[in-house]
């Protein structure tokens, strides 16, 4: 079977109350989990405080604690991403109000898909504050920066988690990036 199909599979036969389906579950998306935050965490500076493992095992035990009924992997792991997401904005403001000020800032990696346009890299939780401006414009850009972004998956996994190509994926990938951008850097010159 399949690893993605039989993650699929298992989410149902959890939620149907099959009691050893979450014991079988947990090292497949667990492992997944901390794959994509290792992935996330080697943009970050060398003495960031929060560790990938300590992300995947705080989202892991959200999403275990949630009753959703899961529709498939694709589902699962866009929830994880916001979790994720979640995860390292509290974190950053936590460290932001102890440095008293925000000295000290988490700066995460817009990577580009043009090769052409620079990586561009901002305050997370600025970023979090532009990505809830454009939800309310266009959630699904937000779904999927969370998805690629914030769970790591590749531009495959991405664009297979939303059903697009991996062109439309790249074209609104580039149309989010230069909304966040434009929304950040208005904020950053505003008094």
């Amino acid at each position: 079977m399949n690893p993605r199909n039989s993650v699929t599979q298992l989410l149902h036969d959890w939620r149907a109350g099959q009691s050893d389906a979450l014991e079988r579950l947990t090292p497949l998306v667990y492992d997944e989990l901390r794959r994509l935050a290792e992935r996330y965490m080697k943009g970050e500076r060398a003495n960031h405080t929060l560790q990938a493992t300590a992300i995947v095992h705080e989202a892991y035990v959200r999403l275990i604690d949630m009753q959703i009924p899961w529709e498939d992997r694709a589902h699962f792991f866009t929830v994880a991403a916001r979790l994720m997401r979640r995860i390292l904005v509290d974190h950053a403001k936590t460290r932001r109000a102890e440095k008293r000020g925000g000295v000290e800032v988490t700066v995460f990696e817009l990577k580009s898909h043009d090769a052409q346009a620079p990586d561009i890299g901002y305050d997370i939780v600025d970023i979090d504050s532009a990505l809830t401006q454009l939800a309310a414009v266009d959630p699904r850009l937000v779904q999927m920066v969370e998805i690629h972004y914030f769970a790591g998956l590749s531009s495959e996994e991405t664009a297979a988690a939303l059903g697009i190509s991996v062109a439309t994926l790249h074209r609104d990938l580039r149309t989010a990036k230069a909304w966040l951008m434009k929304s950040i850097s208005k904020g950053l010159h505003e008094p």
